[in-house]
């Protein structure tokens, strides 16, 4: 009986020490999400250059391209990302995969017009090491009463 309640006991501290990782993981994913939007706003394209993959694609409502475009575009201001008001985040981690969906509105200035968006927007990242290599960073068009399910 006394083995029984020891198991049980390591199987619970176990699983109290995955949810707290797996919790920790999940803050540095989301305060890595909110760095970038920054960022992006400041046009810091030395803080964004090692955060991009190499391969990373970026989905926008006029185009996809790669990382090399999407520096440029921040750097130039073409698109310049003044500001993302995010209302609800989510996140779940698959081993060394995140996906982070952020519903927010943005500020934006594109090719000289101020715009303003709602958009939900979702992140894909790849852990490498000891960092974080954004892969995917796509733009969906939505309502301002669409939800994200947690």
């Amino acid at each position: 009986m006394k083995k029984l309640f020891l198991t049980i006991a390591i199987f619970m501290m176990i699983e109290q020490l995955s949810f707290a990782q797996s919790s920790k993981e999940e803050q540095t994913i989301i305060q890595l999400s909110k760095d970038k939007w920054q960022w992006m706003a400041d046009k810091n394209v030395d803080k964004l250059e090692p955060l991009f993959h190499e391969k990373s694609k970026f989905v926008h409502m006029s185009g996809t391209w790669k990382k090399a475009e999407e520096l440029d575009i921040i750097k130039t201001g073409s698109i310049w990302y003044k500001e993302a008001k995010v209302h609800d985040t989510a996140v779940e981690i698959f081993k060394k995969t995140a996906i982070v969906w952020n519903r927010i509105t943005l500020v934006a200035v594109v090719r000289g017009n101020d715009v303003t968006t709602e958009f939900t927007v979702t992140e894909v990242y790849q852990k490498e090491g000891k960092n974080w290599k954004l892969l995917d960073l796509t733009f969906s068009s939505v309502r301002d009463t669409h939800e994200i399910k947690k």
